[in-house]
């Protein structure tokens, strides 16, 4: 195989990656939506949750059963990350991409 053949080879190689990487870019986007609308539920209700008099005055447990909104968004916070959603919102960053690519050509 010639060098003319390998270097075909290397850029269909990263014609492919680059399209791979560009069908996750939507779904990136979609999971860094659903984070931000959560993590402003969460720092809103927590924001409410400290204002309130009462929660000095109440348990713990009490207060968070006070403050239903901050409570739910809190859980669903903790949900996604321990659903991964911190690799999913990080995963196809362009840095990440490039020494992807960069790693992927030295091996080649």
């Amino acid at each position: 195989m010639n060098s003319l053949e390998q270097a075909e080879d290397l850029k269909a190689f990263e014609r492919r990656l680059t399209e791979y990487i560009h069908c996750l870019q939507p779904a990136t986007g979609r999971w860094r939506m659903l984070l931000i609308v959560v993590s402003v539920c969460t720092a809103t209700g927590a924001w409410n949750w400290l204002i309130d008099p009462e929660t000095q005055k109440v348990s713990f447990l009490t207060s968070l059963w006070n403050h239903p909104f901050f409570t739910l968004s809190c859980i669903t916070l903790i949900g996604l990350f321990f659903a991964g959603i911190h690799k999913r919102v990080v995963a196809p960053s362009i840095c990440a991409v490039s020494d992807y690519i960069s790693r992927v050509q030295h091996v080649l």
